[in-house]
């Protein structure tokens, strides 16, 4: 299993990461897990609460291959129900030649929280890329 990590924001009860990664995908049908843990200078950092984000839908998008889209323009909509993450409605859009869907996640396991994450595709030179990947 992958791993990465943010920066810590310290001091912060509403923080904002602005932080571009980079995650290998192998199978799309495996959802990423995003974990939020605090940061304990002598203890044991907390988990704070976690979410996870369906690929399906995005990758779905990514295939169309849909370059001719108006700039902006939804390509498909993912509602927010009890077995999604989701906090509101998601849109996978185009935007400046690419696919991106911009979600808001709710933090589970933990009393209240959200997360604003944005995704896109990405081929790496040397990688299947989302032909290669499992679907």
């Amino acid at each position: 299993m992958q791993k990465l990590k943010t920066r810590v924001v310290k001091n912060n009860c509403n923080p904002e990461w602005n932080e571009e990664l980079t995650l290998s995908i192998r199978d799309v049908r495996v959802p990423i897990c995003l974990t939020v843990f605090d940061k304990d200078t002598f203890f044991v950092d907390d988990k704070m609460g976690d979410a996870e984000i369906d690929l399906k839908p995005y990758t779905q998008c990514v295939k169309m291959k849909l370059d001719t889209l108006p700039n902006g323009c939804a390509i498909k909509r993912v509602q927010a129900n009890r077995t999604n993450c989701l906090a509101e409605e998601s849109s996978c859009i185009w935007k400046n030649g690419k696919v991106l869907q911009e979600m808001i996640l709710r933090l589970r396991n933990v009393e209240s929280g959200e997360l604003v994450v944005e995704i896109e595709w990405v081929d790496v030179p040397g990688c299947k890329g989302l032909l290669g990947a499992q679907m």
